[in-house]
C-alpha cells in the first residue's frame, strides 16, 4: 500500500548549479600564500572541493603528508609548482595536473621565483575550508603551536609523515 506521493520512476530535476567567476569566492591569507574557496563542501554535499591557490615565490605549501578519507589534485594554471610525491620531487608546469589519492605522501611548494598559481581539488572535500580557516588562525600565531597545528591537520584528515617536521615554514 502507497502512503506517501513519492514517484519511483521519475528525476524530479533541480537548478542547485553555482557559477564562480575568476574574481569572485572567499579569499583567505596565509601569510603570504593566497586561498579562494570556488566550490565549497557546503555547495557540493561535501563531495568535491575546489581551491584556487597562489604560492609566492619560495612559499611552501604543505610539507609530506597524506589523507586517509579524500584525494587531492593540483592543477597548475602559472608558474612551475614542484609536488613531492613520497621521496621523489617533480616539477609540474601550466596545464600539468598531479593527483595524489589517499594514502600518498604528498608535499608541494614554489621552488620559484615567480608566482605560482594553481586549482586545489579535494575529493570528497571533508569540510576542508574549516582547515583553511583553522590553519589562518595557527599560522598567524606566533610562536606556532605545533600540537595545535596537528590536532587541526588531524581532524581534517591530514597527517603528517613526520611530526617534528611538519609546518609549512623553511628550515
Amino acid at each position: 500500500m502507497k502512503t506517501t506521493d513519492e514517484n519511483y520512476f521519475e528525476d524530479i530535476l533541480e537548478n542547485k548549479a553555482s557559477i564562480i567567476q575568476a574574481d569572485q569566492g572567499e579569499n583567505i591569507e596565509l601569510n603570504t600564500i593566497s586561498i579562494t574557496f570556488k566550490v565549497t563542501s557546503e555547495m557540493s554535499n561535501d563531495q568535491l572541493g575546489v581551491y584556487e591557490i597562489v604560492l609566492p615565490p619560495m612559499a611552501i605549501g604543505a610539507k609530506l603528508h597524506y589523507h586517509r578519507f579524500m584525494d587531492e589534485t593540483f592543477i597548475v594554471n602559472e608558474g612551475i609548482l614542484t609536488i613531492q610525491i613520497a621521496d621523489q620531487e617533480y616539477q609540474v608546469k601550466p596545464g600539468g595536473v598531479a593527483y595524489a589519492p589517499r594514502f600518498t605522501p604528498h608535499g608541494f611548494k614554489n621552488d620559484t621565483h615567480e608566482t605560482v598559481k594553481l586549482t586545489l581539488l579535494f575529493n570528497p572535500s571533508q569540510k576542508r575550508e574549516g582547515f583553511f580557516r583553522g590553519l589562518h588562525e595557527t599560522l598567524s600565531e606566533t610562536p606556532i603551536d605545533p600540537e595545535k597545528y596537528l590536532k587541526l591537520y588531524n581532524k581534517y584528515d591530514s597527517f603528517p609523515v613526520d611530526p617534528s617536521n611538519m609546518i609549512p615554514i623553511r628550515t
